[in-house]
């Protein structure tokens, strides 16, 4: 699954810039032209990183930098933020305001997908690595296998693209909508009860022989993947 990035920049220019090198960067790439509009979209559906423009319509960058520090969801989001001011003093009120790093405009392209990259390998290394775990399942990417307390597990594809997001965020909790997005694609529509049966067939095979279950059912609000046990 690419990574997805939100570029929130009201510049169609530099949005139009950003894109292209993104993509040719392997990268999922969503828009928010304004501070309003980001909170939104971030709400209903956290990116893996953020390139946050300073001076905003609606909601200032520093502002919306502040607004997702403060939620629970989004406190340790990867976040870049890119702007014109480049005095030192600003630098420090972006960085205190909760961002990860600061590029000043006019930017390599080439720099900053390097800063991107650099900046999801420490916030999630997962990414850059070819093994995922959680408790006692394990994952490995390249040979596309997963094994349970030693004993490898049989899954279709799509079980298998299903644990592979859970165990890249473990313990946080997705909607369907937000599965559906992750796990099948933004451009396939698919019923959002058609999750709920790979949830079933996933548990099913991770649950064989009676172990724990690690998939926790949140009423009203969708899955997560909890090692302690669902």
């Amino acid at each position: 699954m690419k990574p997805r990035i939100l570029i929130i920049e009201d510049e169609t220019a530099v949005v139009t810039l950003l894109r292209y090198n993104l993509e040719r960067e392997g990268f999922e790439v969503d828009v928010a032209l304004d501070g309003r509009e980001a909170l939104m979209a971030v709400d209903e559906n956290p990116p893996d990183i953020i390139l946050l423009d300073w001076m905003l319509p609606e909601v200032t960058g520093i502002e919306v930098c502040r607004q997702l520090r403060r939620k629970p969801v989004t406190k340790s989001l990867p976040i870049i933020m890119l702007t014109a001011r480049g005095e030192e003093a600003d630098k420090v009120r972006g960085l205190d305001a909760g961002a990860d790093d600061y590029v000043t405009k006019p930017f390599s392209p080439a720099e900053l997908t390097a800063r991107v990259h650099a900046l999801l390998r420490r916030a999630r290394p997962v990414l850059a690595d070819e093994q995922l775990a959680a408790a006692d399942i394990s994952m490995d990417l390249a040979a596309h296998r997963v094994h349970r307390d030693g004993t490898e597990i049989k899954l279709g594809p799509t079980e298998f693209r299903l644990l592979r997001h859970f165990l890249e965020y473990p313990g946080r909790v997705f909607s369907r909508e937000q599965l559906l997005d992750a796990v099948w694609g933004r451009d396939v529509y698919v019923e959002p009860r058609t999750v709920d049966v790979h949830i079933r067939r996933l548990r099913k095979a991770l649950n064989d022989d009676g172990k724990l279950d690690l998939i926790r059912t949140v009423r009203s609000a969708g899955y997560a993947l909890e090692p302690e046990g669902g």
